[in-house]
């Protein structure tokens, strides 16, 4: 019997999810099986908002050769994936009509990708749209970037709206005279008159140790454009129409409550990024923040973010059919199950670490971290699974983003659990991904840059000289 190549089994030391098939190695071995006599050409293209796209080019087997199944999977993941990281409401397609047929179904109102149709549908406003081409008709790429952040001048703050904590900064001049975290649970109340309090009260504690305040930067979970949050798993109780009236503008009422203060909002993977490139002092940066989900960023060559969605959360990075399933999506093997505090708690739960029901997600999370600290040889052992899970994810990333760093950040990275994750990421890209390791640096901030670094970022966010602000 034919083994499928994308999902051959891998023999890792401390590897403790037995299921895990890495999207990055499957298709190391799909495209190396290809050859001229065996494969064909296809074409994708994403088009997004202000007339971004993005096209990939890449192989698969001829029909009826025994592959198929293998086509589909490898087709519909990329789809999945282009969609989610650079974002877009126009799918065109250069493919076997038997395979754009199956994605078009999928992508149906009742289809298997239906959340990620009406996801797109909600953000730009318009339907979701596959256009099949020949390979002559596929457009070309266009790039729009703009430049973000890195103002310090003035009395700013910051603040980072988490899915488990809300963080915020007091700054003067690029320097944090105070930051805060406070624990809060958006993503269980359906009413937006409890995140709205909660935003306000941590920025009304913030502003008691400045002696103005110039200019609020936000980094929230969730897509933003124009200031204003289009989606957000902050808000996942929210009834959709609850949502558009009281939450899309929230942050924009929040600033007009203040006095109008000058705001700047983004997504908080954005803001990632940005804090690294701001740190380091470099470009080509991904961010990854690992909190309640996963949050990502890009900062560019140019120091610029792109316009994409990058919302890593549910971009696919195990091939497996029966992986845990995310909630929200309803898709299986996507980053939210293996870059989160939701992933660690999955992999303890799997492998009879007992935690009480009753804790929050938070409090598991502590729970966990604090029988690291006891060298407890299960947990260890889980750590190293979330280090084999960021290696194999960054070859798969690099597919679609061209990074020499990575910023890692977030509660998951909090005390030794972040040094183990990263060095065991590191271990498993030298062995597997040669090409990849001779360029690539994974960063780790220092402990209270990990949990606040997003804050003090997003201060930065808002240029004063534009507002006309002193």
């Amino acid at each position: 019997m034919k083994t499928n190549l994308l999902l051959q089994t891998i023999e890792i030391p401390h590897l403790v999810d037995p299921l895990f098939r890495p999207i990055s190695m499957g298709n190391l071995r799909f495209q190396k099986a290809l050859n001229n006599e065996n494969s064909i050409i296809v074409l994708i293209a994403v088009e997004g908002d202000q007339g971004r796209l993005i096209r990939k080019e890449t192989r698969i087997f001829r029909e009826h050769t025994g592959h198929d199944e293998e086509n589909l999977m490898y087709i519909e993941r990329l789809i999945k994936s282009m969609l989610w990281i650079y974002g877009g409401y126009k799918i065109y397609l250069y493919l076997p009509q038997s395979i754009a047929n199956q994605i078009i179904t999928m992508y149906s109102e009742k289809g298997s990708r239906s959340f990620d149709t009406h996801f797109m549908e909600r953000i730009y406003e318009k339907p979701l749209s596959f256009v099949l081409c020949s390979e002559q008709e596929i457009p070309q790429n266009v790039i729009k970037t703009q430049h973000v952040g890195r103002y310090l001048n003035g009395c700013r703050i910051g603040f980072d709206a988490g899915g488990s904590d809300r963080k915020v900064s007091a700054v003067i001049d690029g320097i944090s005279i105070y930051s805060e975290e406070v624990v809060w649970f958006p993503k269980l109340n359906s009413d937006p008159r409890y995140h709205y309090d909660g935003m306000i009260d941590s920025i009304k504690r913030a502003m008691r140790y400045l002696p103005k305040v110039d200019a609020i930067g936000v980094s929230t979970a969730g897509v933003v454009i124009g200031n204003r949050l289009m989606a957000s798993s902050l808000f996942i109780k929210v009834p959709e129409k609850t949502f558009n009236e009281h939450v899309k503008n929230i942050f924009i009422d929040i600033a007009h409550t203040l006095g109008d203060i000058p705001i700047e909002v983004a997504n908080d993977g954005e803001v990632t990024a940005l804090a690294g490139s701001m740190s380091m002092q470099t470009n080509k940066v991904l961010g990854i923040a690992m909190g309640t989900s996963q949050a990502s960023g890009y900062v560019n060559h140019n120091g610029h973010i792109t316009g994409w969605l990058n919302e890593l959360a549910f971009v696919p990075v195990d091939y497996h059919p029966n992986q845990a399933i995310d909630p929200w999506s309803g898709d299986r093997g996507c980053g939210v199950n293996y870059f989160s505090q939701d992933a660690i708690i999955r992999l303890a739960n799997i492998n009879g670490f007992i935690l009480d029901d009753k804790l929050s997600p938070a409090e598991k999370l502590i729970v966990i971290q604090n029988a690291l600290e006891c060298n407890h040889p299960v947990i260890n052992n889980i750590y190293q699974t979330m280090g084999i899970y960021l290696g194999f994810g960054l070859a798969y990333y690099q597919d679609f983003f061209d990074f020499d760093h990575v910023m890692v950040m977030g509660r998951v990275l909090s005390g030794r659990g972040g040094e183990i994750i990263v060095k065991q990421a590191k271990e498993i890209i030298k062995k597997y991904f040669p090409d990849l390791d001779a360029h690539l640096q994974i960063h780790l901030p220092d402990e209270s840059n990990r949990r606040v670094g997003q804050s003090i970022a997003a201060a930065s966010l808002v240029n004063l000289s534009e507002r006309g602000t002193s």
